[in-house]
């Protein structure tokens, strides 16, 4: 009787080398892209009309706000609607939202607006001078 036996050697481990970055280039372009879809999200929110005029309404009542019966009787939007465009807007951050005892305070989150108005308006007036900054500038007097 022949016993056949084999000897299986075990390489040595190897340590893990931590997982390679990648380039500032290919990170600068994700955070890009991500800040570029979250713009997009908030224009959208913004591409309705009785969402417009809440906006515009908000931004008239800043920085204090309003409660929702004001803007309700002054834009005769139903409740459930009115409830529904609130949410969408404050999702995507362009309002903000507090309680106060039994009122619901929003108000137009003036920060949000003004990364999306510098994002819209950083290449038009740097680089190619489509838009001159004077120009923005007289029209937010």
């Amino acid at each position: 009787m022949v016993v056949k036996t084999s000897v299986v050697e075990i390489a040595p481990k190897r340590k893990k080398s931590p997982p390679k970055r990648p380039p500032k280039s290919v990170i600068k372009l994700k955070q890009n892209t991500e800040r570029t879809a979250r713009f997009a999200d908030m224009l959208s929110a913004m591409g309705t009309e009785p969402r417009l005029r809440i906006m515009q309404l908000l931004l008239t009542a800043h920085p204090e706000g309003l409660v929702v019966g004001d803007i309700q009787s002054e834009l005769n939007i139903a409740p459930s609607t009115l409830s529904h465009h609130l949410e969408k807007l404050r999702h995507e951050d362009l309002v903000t939202v507090r309680r106060d005892k039994k009122y619901l305070w929003y108000r137009a989150n003036a920060e949000a607006l003004q990364e999306l108005l510098g994002f819209l308006f950083s290449e038009c007036c740097a680089r190619n001078k489509a838009v001159k900054a004077e120009t923005i500038i007289q029209l937010c007097r």
